[in-house]
């Protein structure tokens, strides 16, 4: 079957952990080997995160005056070829050398005028102490929201209307490749206003879960699975009643308030995936991946569900 997953961006380097190529590379071969048994029994479609990444290429840019820092359209084309490269890398090493990997850059349309662009709510790049948060919205007139207990730079995040690049991804799925798309929620692009219609990129961040979403859908994949560092979606999180689900329909979690920042859009996409195509979507962790596929661990949507099933 065709499984299109997504890889949150902090999977790939993790919360408070050095942005360094070592500490990334570690964790992508992690993620190479529970997605290596997948790709080895069907056609696999990888999307994955770039938060910290692109945050970190912004401050990096922004630290050198003679050039205007890159804008986060170009920004997240470079993470998507620097991420693709190591997952290609590491899966490669795992895999018969006669499988084909490939990498597409993959521009996804926006509105211009979606309302996310007036509320910024998209995490993006390392955590701060709220002074040095202080000292940077001021110092280059970056926007901040608390994150846990630590500050983070946020940025708009509108919904993605097109998937750009369906046609190579389609040909290259017919010659069972295993194709590393929509990274980081894609290459924000838009049309600009006027009679030419001419496409352009825009400064801001697809959330990846809603793209990758969009990706499986178009592309009628079996399952959408999107891997995070939470083994389940909870009810009551952090509190004594907290309770794991295991089965869901999209109408009894729509019902359900999730944390808008993390698990909110992961539960809103499965539950969209699920309504469109009634095929299924899971959320777990990524060690997890072979008992998500199966329907043992982490948190299935599924129309075929009447209600909510928590797990024993």
């Amino acid at each position: 079957m065709l499984v299109v997953t997504a890889l949150g961006g902090n999977a790939l380097l993790r919360r408070g952990e050095p942005m360094t190529a070592e500490n990334q590379r570690r964790n992508v071969r992690i993620a190479a080997e529970a997605l290596a048994p997948v790709a080895a029994q069907h056609q696999l479609v990888v999307g994955h995160g770039n938060g910290p990444q692109v945050g970190l290429l912004a401050l990096q840019g922004a630290a050198y005056a003679p050039v205007e820092t890159y804008p986060l359209d170009v920004l997240g084309a470079q993470t998507e070829g620097m991420i693709g490269y190591m997952i290609e890398q590491e899966l490669g090493n795992l895999l018969p050398f006669e499988r084909p990997f490939a990498t597409l850059l993959t521009m996804i349309e926006v509105d211009p005028a979606d309302p996310a662009f007036k509320n910024p709510t998209k995490f993006i790049g390392p955590v701060y102490p709220k002074d040095e948060a202080d000292r940077l919205a001021k110092e280059k007139s970056w926007i901040f929201k608390q994150d846990g207990d630590k500050w983070r730079r946020v940025v708009a995040s509108p919904e993605p209307k097109r998937v750009f690049e369906l046609r190579p991804i389609k040909w290259l799925l017919e010659r069972n490749t295993i194709v590393i798309a929509a990274g980081g929620g894609g290459i924000p692009t838009m049309y600009e206003p006027g009679a030419d219609r001419k496409l352009a990129g825009i400064e801001c961040v697809i959330d990846k879960d809603f793209a990758s979403e969009l990706l499986a859908r178009e592309l009628n994949a079996d399952l959408f699975v999107m891997l995070t560092d939470a083994d389940a979606v909870y009810v009551d999180w952090g509190k004594p009643t907290q309770k794991a689900i295991r089965r869901g329909s999209p109408a009894a979690l729509g019902a359900v308030q999730f944390a808008a920042g993390s698990m909110g859009p992961k539960v809103e996409a499965a539950c969209r995936f699920a309504s469109a195509t009634g095929k299924r979507a899971a959320i777990g962790a990524l060690p997890d991946l072979g008992k998500i596929i199966a329907g043992e661990a982490g948190t299935t949507v599924s129309v075929k569900e009447s209600g909510v099933v928590y797990a024993p």
